[in-house]
């Protein structure tokens, strides 16, 4: 049987379960080698700041090996962060007939690209885009220096169009890509969990009538959760609610904003949730909003969409052209408008019932979007090259 090694970073809510299921199918032979080392007490998260350990299994089913991280400041947010010395005589003693690789900007997997490129397929995934690049001599430089690192991948799965346009941009041509989707968990979060949901709204104090908008993620300034909370406090309206969710360095700013507002009634904060409870969040609003000024996918739209939400996110979000149709599930808005978002946000607002047509829609779609074509893109090309 053929083997591929794969090389990520730690284990990851959206990853775990491809790995299981590529594992279980049997067609090829895998191999997770996880880059940041073994983890000890829960790991800081920047962004919630704050110790994050997710309560799902995320080793179960696969067979993985923790790789030594010799970083002299270990972590995922930075090239240096991720430091293996032995990476690359542990994934030769493995011997695999093919390489993929999630991310490129660290330094072991790197190194990895490097060592193998010529010697066994490199295969490369990521969702880069390039909804925010500027033009000018830095752009410049980044063209130079990303089309030398994609000159060392062999195959690139891409998640959706943004993707695929920044791997074109960069060096890689058509017959180089592949169409393997960014995908979560589906069947996890369509599970109802109504009596959670009853007790969530009556802790809200919510009636039957009223329709809530949800954030749930960092309270970092690349969400922009604060141009969403001046929208919906533009709006004033009775029956309408907003539930910010999660922790972050603009938490005592937004909760700042929402209590100095006449309307800080309909605003609520939850802390963060851990991934049990997250269905339980999307099932319990009427609108998901995802309002970032950067994004490369938004994996959380695609939760929602599972949840059978209607959708409204920034055009910043890498998913948007791929997940959100106007009129059909959802809307886009300009991001950081808070006018166009009060607009936005009123209009697709006006209806309870329509809002849970949009939502019926936006499960339709996402139906498609799953491990399972992701595991068959991969294992297509490991066995056929």
């Amino acid at each position: 049987m053929r083997k591929l090694a794969i090389v990520t970073t730690h284990p990851i809510q959206y990853y775990a379960p491809l790995f299981q299921l590529l594992n279980s199918r049997g067609r090829i032979n895998i191999k997770v080698f996880y880059t940041l080392g073994k983890p000890g007490k829960p790991r800081n998260d920047p962004g919630f700041g704050k110790p994050v350990s997710w309560d799902i299994p995320l080793l179960e089913g696969y067979d993985f090996e923790w790789i030594q991280n010799t970083a002299a400041k270990p972590g995922s947010d930075h090239f240096c962060g991720v430091v293996n010395p032995g990476v690359t005589d542990r994934i030769k003693e493995w011997a695999p007939d093919a390489i993929l690789i999630y991310g490129w900007a660290y330094h072991g997997h790197l190194q990895v690209m490097r060592f193998f490129k010529n010697k066994v397929p490199v295969y490369f995934r990521g969702d880069s885009t390039l909804l925010n690049e500027k033009p000018g001599l830095k752009q410049l430089f980044k063209t130079l220096f990303l089309r030398w690192v994609y000159r060392h991948v062999d195959h690139a799965f891409y998640v959706g169009q943004h993707n695929k346009a920044y791997f074109k941009k960069y060096g890689l041509k058509e017959h180089q890509l592949s169409f393997a989707p960014h995908a979560i968990d589906n069947k996890r979060f369509e599970e109802k969990r109504t009596d959670e949901v009853k007790e969530l709204h009556a802790s809200l104090n919510l009636n039957a009538e009223d329709i809530l908008v949800l954030f749930a993620g960092k309270l970092e300034p690349v969400k922009n959760v604060a141009t969403l909370l001046s929208a919906f406090i533009n709006l004033d309206r009775e029956n309408l609610h907003l539930l910010l969710v999660g922790n972050g360095v603009n938490e005592p700013e937004l909760k700042s904003m929402a209590h100095a507002s006449s309307y800080s009634s309909n605003i609520h904060f939850l802390d963060f949730k851990n991934q049990s409870y997250m269905p339980v969040l999307y099932q319990s609003a009427d609108l998901f909003c995802l309002p970032s000024k950067s994004e490369t996918w938004g994996l959380s739209v695609n939760e929602a969409m599972a949840c059978s939400k209607a959708i409204l996110v920034s055009d910043k979000v890498g998913c948007a052209p791929d997940l959100v149709k106007e009129g059909l599930n959802g809307a886009v808005f300009e991001a950081g408008s808070v006018p166009d978002l009060s607009a936005t946000l009123d209009r697709i607002t006006g209806s309870k019932n329509q809002l849970g047509e949009l939502g019926r829609r936006s499960a339709l779609m996402i139906g498609h979007w799953d491990f399972f074509h992701i595991a068959k893109e991969i294992e297509h090309k490991v066995l056929n090259g």
